[in-house]
């Protein structure tokens, strides 16, 4: 049998944990880096367009504010050239500058009465209707709660088919507190008009 010096086999022992431990040491896995958290995505935010149209108002507008009110939300008058009414102290009906397409809005004693949307509008109501749908989709969105009466100047193919979200009821309403959506019909029973707010919704011609 052949024997080691004590000192030889001494020395290898020693020597193994360290190799050992640079194995380990290069076989470990470098850390990964984690990249950073996405932040929120910002929720995305409805165009004016798609702001509906109820019997209290749109977007910034509500039936009853002043009109320095009307003007710090959408401007002044658009057109101040224009004739509003015969007496526009008394009932004035204007585009406000940065009003949208079609909307007018209609000043009776110093407050918000109506707000219209007429030729090129593309706002819809509440219940979903807008310029250029039929007369059976309006009906068929307010069921029983609607009134039809005759157009004043195309009778017997035209009308009105008004509803009142509070007050009002029948014809020529005259509380102030009663706020309704009235649809003007044409000839082809179409909607060619949408008047919101108090009883100035009844008026046929402006503020006539």
């Amino acid at each position: 049998m052949r024997l080691f010096p004590i000192a030889f086999v001494l020395a290898l022992a020693a020597c193994a944990p360290e190799a050992a431990d640079k194995a380990e040491s290069g076989n470990a896995a470098a850390p990964v880096s984690q990249p950073p958290p996405a932040a929120p995505a910002e929720p995305a935010r409805a165009p004016a367009t798609e702001t509906a149209l109820t019997a209290d108002g749109w977007g910034p507008l509500r039936i009853g504010m002043s009109r320095a009110e009307i003007e710090a939300a959408l401007g002044g008058d658009a057109d101040p050239a224009a004739v509003g009414g015969p007496d526009p102290e008394a009932c004035d009906q204007f585009r406000p500058a940065r009003a949208p397409q079609g909307m007018l809005v209609m000043v009776e004693d110093g407050k918000l009465a109506r707000i219209s949307l007429v030729r090129d509008a593309d706002i819809a109501t509440d219940r979903g209707i807008s310029l250029g749908d039929d007369a059976a989709r309006v009906r068929a969105a307010y069921g029983d709660a609607i009134g039809a009466t005759p157009h004043a100047y195309l009778h017997p193919e035209g009308g009105y088919l008004t509803v009142w979200a509070r007050g009002g009821g029948g014809e020529d309403v005259r509380d102030p507190a009663a706020r309704g959506i009235r649809y003007e019909i044409g000839e082809d029973d179409r909607v060619t008009a949408i008047h919101a707010g108090g009883p100035a919704i009844q008026h046929v011609e402006g503020c006539l």
